[in-house]
């Protein structure tokens, strides 16, 4: 099974979030059914709930979709998630991904902004929700633009307590992600 880090996000209690974009896409899993693919996930990491997503940001030319740049748990049952002025054209695709997981009962807080950047010519999506959360904070992508300080202030009354620390993102979203794609998460042992 092909699976990265950023193409699956789960709130460490049982639920999981994906893209069918991502892991339904012919070049990761193309023998198994998304019955297999939830089967596989259950068997390793204990999922009981799924909750599919559509499409990913239409600017990701690397990751195929990965949820990572669109979708964050905040707590169970509740996900900040990524949407765009209708003129934008991912408009449509975060509607449904609101409309997907509003259907299976998460709590949705927007995160309107979508920040844009030119990196060696070429424009990209420097998106804010590839941010990578960890002991006491969240390092959070910026672009630079007007919207980072409302972007960072969602993302701080999402994570109370935690300090939110801003970070260049446009160079990594260039290469491909944010701070959550060239890290590795370790997660907590209880008891």
């Amino acid at each position: 099974m092909v699976l990265e880090g950023g193409s699956i996000l789960t709130d460490g209690r049982g639920t999981l979030l994906t893209t069918e974009q991502c892991l339904r896409n012919p070049n990761r899993n193309p023998s198994m059914s998304r019955e297999e693919i939830e089967a596989e996930l259950t068997r390793r990491l204990g999922v009981s709930t799924f909750v599919w997503l559509g499409q990913g940001l239409l600017e990701d030319r690397d990751t195929d979709g990965h949820v990572d740049l669109i979708a964050a748990f905040t707590a169970p049952g509740q996900v900040l998630l990524q949407t765009v002025p209708e003129e934008n054209p991912n408009f449509e695709h975060c509607a449904e991904n609101r409309r997907r997981l509003e259907a299976a009962g998460i709590i949705v807080t927007e995160l309107p902004w979508l920040p844009y950047a030119e990196v060696a010519g070429e424009t990209i999506a420097v998106g804010y929700l590839n941010f990578y959360l960890c002991n006491g904070a969240v390092i959070v992508p910026v672009a630079g633009t007007d919207t980072d300080a409302r972007a960072l202030a969602v993302i701080a009354a999402a994570y109370p307590g935690r300090e939110v620390v801003a970070v260049p993102g446009p160079i990594i979203a260039y290469g491909g992600g944010g701070p959550h794609c060239i890290t590795q998460q370790v997660p907590g042992i209880d008891g």
